[in-house]
């Protein structure tokens, strides 16, 4: 499926690190950065959880909740936050019903070898839970600002 700005998000519900569950409905009446990433711990993925994790206190301020999302784990969610200190849940969607419902479980292809995975995305969320914006394709360095600064524009 393909998002498109101003339709409503596709609904989920997620466990999240901290034994709590996530759901948009929960999430009503406040903005959400859903940042999409393919796998706890590796580089790209550090370095953009430090990013937002660094900004959090700004994304409070703006009222918007941040939430990691990927297939790992609840425990190698777990490890994660602790490991880096991030603040912010991570979602655990091992079924991939959530990451297939918003476009992000794509096939990809290194070296040559074709592979399901997480397409590195990140979708801001309004208060009546509709898209407002889609960042496809995330290159790390200052996305956490330029989705702060949308978040704040809301």
């Amino acid at each position: 499926m393909t998002l498109t700005l101003g339709q409503k998000a596709p609904q989920f519900a997620l466990p999240v690190t901290g034994g709590d569950k996530i759901s948009l409905e929960a999430l009503k009446g406040r903005k959400a950065v859903l940042y999409f990433y393919p796998k706890d711990d590796t580089s790209g993925c550090t370095l953009e959880a430090k990013d937002f994790q660094a900004l959090r206190d700004e994304f409070t301020a703006a009222d918007t909740e941040i939430i990691g999302i990927s297939p790992d784990s609840l425990k190698s969610h777990d490890k994660f936050r602790n490991k880096y200190g991030l603040a912010f849940p991570l979602a655990a969607d091992e079924e991939k019903s959530m990451l297939e419902a918003y476009g992000v479980w794509v096939e990809k292809s290194m070296y040559g070898r074709k592979y399901m995975g997480v397409e590195r995305t990140t979708v801001l969320i309004d208060r009546e839970g509709k898209v407002a914006n889609i960042w496809p394709k995330v290159k790390v360095p200052d996305h956490a600002k330029e989705v702060l600064a949308a978040a704040r524009a809301l």
